[in-house]
């Protein structure tokens, strides 16, 4: 669950990253905008391809718009989260009998092994510290020869705002980046963990990955006009980096 933030900080108050203070703030604000409506969402689905009778985990569901979009393709999707209020909206969109969990990407996964064909992790890697353990567990719930689809903030996005900032940021290093979203009337703070390239990769090999697809897309054409300053700015300099990964 992402978008891009409209201001950086260089401090945020303890309780950074609580969607449930912000869930339905959150929810409107990417319904329809640029970032997720027309450039993350629609380049995961490009990603996913046919996924027709395929089980999929959306890892990191929030208030379930991917879910719920691959649901109408088709796919027979489970979604976790550990927000309870954006799995409430979730609920709201999907329905009761659709298969949502509290769940820590830090811990366990609820889930048998070989339990799915995809997992997708849009825009929540980057709120991890060490990816280690929920490469781990993502690859033991998908089936051999399973994928994983990944988008996550690109990181030349944290090094350019801290150059904004007057810092002096060193893309090799891994590091927290923080700051506050602005959404409608509430103003939340955000933590980030920024790596560079060569960390994601490493990460992903070392949990037994094979990076199959890295991917900067455009944003769909439509944007052009409904958002034509950010539609410029988004389309010379990407926000997000999509990767497909194989078990």
């Amino acid at each position: 669950m992402s978008s891009v933030p409209e201001d950086f900080a260089a401090a945020v108050p303890a309780k950074a990253n609580d969607y449930d203070s912000f869930a339905g703030e959150y929810t409107a604000e990417n319904e329809n905008n640029l970032y997720n409506a027309y450039y993350e969402r629609p380049a995961m689905l490009d990603l996913a391809g046919e996924v027709s009778g395929r089980r999929i985990l959306d890892a990191g569901c929030g208030s379930g718009p991917l879910t719920m979009a691959l649901r109408e393709r088709g796919a027979i999707v489970s979604g976790v989260d550990s927000s309870r209020e954006m799995l409430a909206l979730a609920r709201e969109r999907l329905g009761s009998d659709t298969d949502l969990r509290v769940a820590d990407l830090a811990a366990p996964l609820p889930f048998a092994d070989n339990s799915f064909d995809d997992v997708v992790a849009s825009l929540v890697l980057h709120y991890l510290r060490d990816w280690g353990p929920t490469l781990t567990e993502v690859r033991r719930v998908l089936k051999p020869g399973g994928r994983l689809l990944v988008s996550v903030d690109h990181p030349f996005v944290a090094y350019g705002f801290q150059r904004l900032a007057g810092l002096e940021p060193d893309y090799s290093a891994t590091y927290t980046w923080n700051f506050h979203w602005t959404m409608g009337e509430k103003t939340a703070p955000m933590s980030f963990w920024v790596r560079p390239l060569h960390a994601m990769t490493d990460a992903f090999t070392a949990a037994g990955f094979r990076v199959s697809v890295l991917s900067e897309p455009q944003p769909l054409p439509a944007a052009r006009d409904l958002f034509p300053d950010e539609y410029r700015a988004l389309a010379t300099s990407p926000a997000f980096l999509f990767l497909v990964l194989h078990a």
